[in-house]
């Protein structure tokens, strides 16, 4: 990335510490999550700390509904959304990817969805759509929630709607990096004001007094008189509650998140026009997608490690920052921390080939809006060299 923080954005910083302002959560976190709603297309939204706490939240909120089941979830996401799965004492249940979307493979969720499947927890990766009106269709006929990750692909579409207003909830990243930031932070977004009033509850340590709803208040009141009603602790939460300073700076950077999206949008666009077909993969599904980055992937012949060892070394000299195994490093089954776990380390890797083809051949590279297309080009001619 290049310029995420603005200087319009650190003068609204200035202007609102200059004040004598309250600086935890409070009148403009809330403001922040009107307007994010109002921008998304949802009714309600939790501003967090980080999408990685938005995750576990989603899923803690699962706890509180299901003792046990099974998640299904992608090869190809970042690691908060398999340990918030982990954390919960759910199942995990693993699918391929697609290499056209990075995406959940629809056949593979189809099939591994069985009677102990709770809900499928899908990534939308480095920009693209992983929905498809099949999965819709046949979640709801099996009334099985959705859940999409929609962290790194903000600004995207399916049928004419942004991602993130399909599943029953959402979540989302502003890290530093991503199409705008807070520095750190993250949102929780959804249609259903039950879910909204408990996942902002856990958000602040399961507090009652975190609750907009009178009827959820009267009832626990009621229920728990004994209790002192500022310290009455609802549900199993935490602290992940944002700060004033974190709003202000999302309130600012949103205003220009339409415009910098198309400026990713082109970019990305002139990247897959320039770069060499027959080396690097190039057949991905860019309807409506709003990529931060540009993502690489080695055509059949190119995929062994000679190639793969001069083209990270021509990077390198080239100064071009890049991240192999594009989103959470690449395959997750090969990760440290899922070994332990029996039933997760019994899964033959070779079942899961593209999540391994992106894993050793996939790529990502920056994206941001104040980059040229001079500079797409010169890129593209380094890479179509090598």
């Amino acid at each position: 990335m290049n310029n995420n923080i603005t200087f319009k954005d650190r003068l609204s910083l200035i202007n609102f510490l200059k004040k004598d302002n309250y600086l935890t959560s409070g009148y403009q976190v809330k403001k922040f999550e009107k307007i994010w709603s109002k921008w998304l297309g949802v009714k309600y939204s939790v501003f967090v700390n980080s999408g990685a706490s938005a995750n576990l939240l989603t899923i803690s909120y699962l706890a509180t509904k299901f003792k046990k089941g099974e998640i299904i979830v992608p090869t190809i996401t970042w690691v908060s959304d398999i340990t918030s799965v982990l954390y919960n004492n759910f199942t995990p249940v693993f699918v391929d990817v697609n290499l056209s979307n990075l995406g959940a493979s629809i056949e593979e969720i189809k099939k591994k969805i069985n009677k102990n499947t709770i809900a499928v927890f899908i990534t939308h990766v480095l920009g693209f759509n992983a929905l498809t009106k099949d999965l819709l269709t046949f979640l709801k006929k099996k009334g099985i929630m959705l859940i999409e990750d929609v962290c790194e692909s903000y600004g995207a579409k399916f049928e004419k709607r942004l991602l993130g207003t399909f599943g029953e909830i959402s979540n989302f990243s502003f890290y530093y990096a991503h199409h705008m930031t807070t520095i750190e932070g993250g949102m929780v977004s959804t249609n259903n004001k039950n879910i909204y009033e408990i996942i902002k509850m856990m958000r602040g340590h399961g507090m009652l007094r975190e609750s907009s709803d009178k009827k959820i208040v009267k009832k626990f009141l009621k229920n728990y008189s004994d209790l002192n009603k500022d310290f009455i602790f609802a549900y199993p939460g935490y602290n992940f509650r944002s700060t004033e300073i974190n709003a202000v700076l999302g309130i600012n950077q949103i205003k220009s998140l339409n415009t910098n999206n198309k400026k990713r949008v082109s970019n990305f666009s002139n990247f897959i026009k320039n770069i060499d077909k027959k080396k690097y993969f190039s057949n991905f599904a860019m309807k409506d997608s709003c990529n931060y980055a540009f993502v690489i992937i080695f055509n059949k012949e190119y995929r062994n490690l000679k190639f793969r060892t001069k083209f990270e070394r021509v990077l390198r000299k080239n100064k071009i920052e890049f991240r192999r195994g594009t989103a959470g490093g690449g395959n997750q089954l090969r990760q440290p921390y899922l070994k332990r776990i029996t039933k997760v380390n019994a899964l033959k890797i070779k079942d899961f080939q593209n999540a391994d083809i992106i894993h050793f051949y996939g790529y990502y590279i920056g994206n941001y809006p104040s980059l040229k297309k001079e500079k797409i080009l010169k890129i593209c001619n380094i890479l179509n060299k090598i």
